[in-house]
């Protein structure tokens, strides 16, 4: 069961999930979030959350729909809003204008 998990050829709902939700928080303590500070080694947990996410998005079967397919559309969702909060972690030091700050 491991080695199929870990398989890239495989598809697998739970190495996607699990590569997105540990690079959100990665990307969180990195981001030391109420204190933001500008961190540009956060690009590499949204590369890893993307991988994760096409990972999830080669779940979907084409063919039928069943509530798989509306599970794997929920995490897929999920996905969306990890990389955007990682994207708003990343960039969000960077907007001095958005923030008062000159």
């Amino acid at each position: 069961m491991i080695s199929r998990i870990l398989n890239p050829q495989n598809r697998s709902l739970v190495r996607g999930n699990t590569l997105v939700l540990a690079s959100f928080a990665f990307a969180y303590l990195l981001s030391g979030f109420p204190n933001d500070r500008a961190n540009p080694f956060l690009a590499i947990p949204a590369c890893i959350a993307i991988i994760g996410t096409a990972d999830t998005f080669r779940c979907l079967r084409r063919q039928q729909w069943d509530l798989y397919q509306a599970g794997i559309l929920l995490c897929l969702y999920m996905d969306l809003l990890s990389i955007c909060l990682i994207l708003f972690l990343l960039l969000y030091p960077y907007m001095l204008w958005l923030t008062g700050e000159h």
